[in-house]
């Protein structure tokens, strides 16, 4: 089989592997030592192939669609410094739990660590932030070696689903020439029962033995809470609605847990949690005896502080899979199981609730004083940060995603984001909290079509305007409310906010950018809401409409900070006289 040949077909089968294995869609960054695998997933019609030009924008843009789609997506890239461009979206996959396949193109063995141009060290580039990697072999026509391009990428897709999800990576050396021959017959042919040839993955809940020893455990405390902090489970709310309500414990639901939006009962949803525990005789008369942790550690910097003044209460963290997430440093105990058979195993077993009704009251009264607070709008407050949630909690369409930038914005929503009966998927790069590749990774939420909305920061909007182009080329739908407060509000908050000296040019950072000729520049529309009115009408008219439209509201970094103290000394002041009296 002479080279064309043998490349071709090697490939094929590789693909067809992808796609067997359950990959459906595949980001491409264009180059020339890739041109086989690219052009191979172009070619092969039971693969989505999307383009998109920055190699650090695609693989933001292939993270978003594989949170959202809930399955593993592909990445190609070419040779060199291309791969590295993939670093920090594979890093927050690999923290997020996001299945990506990054197939990386190489120079072949006889190039590498001889000078060759555009070629780096690839292999185990990504180090410890991929859960399997793998230096293809060079391609061969045989049988044997067919089928071990086939399965090996099968052997990916499994190794980035089985457990807890992650990136894998698998390095393909190529030799020239490059180009496929996709004329030559029999080139899709399988020989497999079925094409789809995914894993199947059971899930596991707990023995009667140790529910019940669980529920004596749990018999001997009053006072308890359940958390949930961001994770992606679908199912999971209307799960702990009815753990909850069997248990009869308040829930301190993240705004990533999924929790605070959909039709399932939130009658023991707590939202504002973060601005109650903000304050110390808040927390010291909030003592609960036990806790019951879904998810990740939750946002709220308050409720981790709270945790670790806590006196060594039972605390339980839910886990479908191995793994250690305590960044507190408390003392825990694992569950490994599904969180949605344990939450139904456990609520099933339970005769009565376990925590008395007054703790429950408590904290459902402090609920309903701070959202009151926090929701109350004055005359005198100008544009800022909490209403712009507020108002978009609002008119946000059911049936879509809020995708959330990291600093202040995902704080915001935290404070100012209640409870909806909208399907709203809320979804942030929480893995490792950077402002990179934001805007793609929403884009790459919305690439099934549902709108998706961004509440984004200027700096955060500012590091991946490059992700826009795959918005003008695919006319995907998003709405970006971008909080323009010339700078990193977020350091207002922070002891460096204490050093005028350095303060605006290491921390504060204004950039002075007029956004809307690149808005433009990307064939977005734009809007400067310089009103409520004008925000929400704004709003309204971009979800009627297809496309990109950037909604941008200015804010003052001088004021921000004593808006949200404000907000916060008042619910500290009525649940104080509630406490009280």
């Amino acid at each position: 089989m002479e080279h064309t040949e043998t490349l071709t077909r090697y490939m094929a089968k590789f693909v067809q592997g992808l796609v067997e294995a359950g990959v459906r869609d595949v980001v491409i960054s264009p180059g020339s030592r890739s041109t086989p695998i690219a052009m191979t997933c172009a070619e092969y019609d039971e693969i989505n192939h999307w383009v998109n030009l920055d190699e650090r924008s695609a693989a933001f843009f292939a993270l978003g669609m594989a949170k959202e789609r809930r399955r593993p997506v592909a990445l190609v890239c070419t040779s060199g410094t291309a791969a590295a461009n993939y670093y920090p979206a594979v890093i927050e996959a690999f923290y997020s739990r996001i299945p990506l396949i990054v197939l990386t193109a190489d120079r072949p063995h006889e190039l590498r660590d001889v000078g060759a141009p555009q070629a780096i060290e690839q292999l185990n580039l990504y180090g410890e932030y991929v859960k399997w990697f793998h230096d293809l072999a060079l391609p061969e026509g045989s049988e044997k070696m067919l089928r071990y391009a086939n399965t090996t990428a099968g052997r990916a897709v499994q190794e980035a689903i089985l457990g807890n999800a992650g990136p894998v990576q698998i390095n393909l050396p190529l030799r020239e020439p490059l180009i496929p021959d996709f004329t030559l017959p029999g080139l899709w042919e399988t020989d497999r029962a079925t094409k789809e040839q995914s894993p199947v993955i059971g899930k596991r809940g707990l023995d009667r033995e140790h529910l019940d020893s669980l529920i004596e455990k749990l018999k001997g405390f009053s006072k308890g809470v359940i958390v949930c902090g961001p994770q992606m489970d679908p199912e999971l709310g209307e799960a702990l609605a009815y753990l909850a309500k069997r248990i009869g414990a308040p829930v301190l639901a993240d705004p990533l847990s999924q929790l605070r939006a959909n039709k399932y009962e939130k009658n023991n949803i707590i939202e504002t949690y973060d601005a109650i525990l903000k304050h110390d005789e808040i927390k010291q008369a909030l003592q609960p005896e036990f806790i019951i942790r879904f998810g990740a550690m939750p946002v709220s910097k308050p409720y981790l502080q709270w945790l670790t003044s806590l006196n060594a209460p039972l605390h339980f963290i839910v886990e479908p899979e191995a793994g250690y997430r305590e960044p507190a440093g408390v003392e825990t105990a694992a569950i490994y199981a599904d969180p949605v058979i344990f939450s139904e195993q456990l609520a099933e077993r339970l005769d009565e609730p376990i925590v008395e009704y007054s703790w429950l009251d408590t904290w459902k009264s402090m609920n309903r004083i701070a959202k009151d607070l926090l929701l109350a709008e004055s005359p005198e407050e100008g544009m800022n940060e909490g209403h712009a949630v507020v108002k978009l909690a609002e008119v946000i369409p059911d049936q879509s995603i809020l995708y959330v930038g990291n600093s202040m914005p995902i704080r915001d929503v935290d404070t100012f984001f209640m409870t909806t009966p909208k399907a709203v998927d809320i979804m942030a790069n929480r893995g490792a909290n950077g402002i990179d590749g934001v805007v793609s990774a929403a884009l790459g939420t919305g690439a099934n079509g549902k709108p998706v909305t961004l509440l984004i920061g200027d700096l955060s909007f500012f590091h991946d305007m490059n992700g826009l182009l795959i918005a003008k080329q695919k006319n995907l739908n998003i709405t970006i409310v971008l909080i323009n407060n010339d700078g990193g509000g977020i350091f207002s908050y922070l002891p460096q906010a204490s050093h005028p000296e350095h303060y605006e040019e290491l921390f504060g950072t204004p950039m002075g950018i007029e956004f809307q000729p690149f808005v433009e520049a990307y064939g977005g529309s734009y809007c400067l809401a310089e009103s409520w009115e004008d925000y929400t009408n704004a709003l309204a008219e971009s979800y009627a409409s297809s496309g990109l439209s950037v909604i941008e509201v200015r804010t003052r970094r001088e004021e921000n900070v004593p808006y949200h103290r404000a907000k916060w000394e008042s619910v500290k002041e009525a649940i104080g006289k509630q406490l009280k009296g």
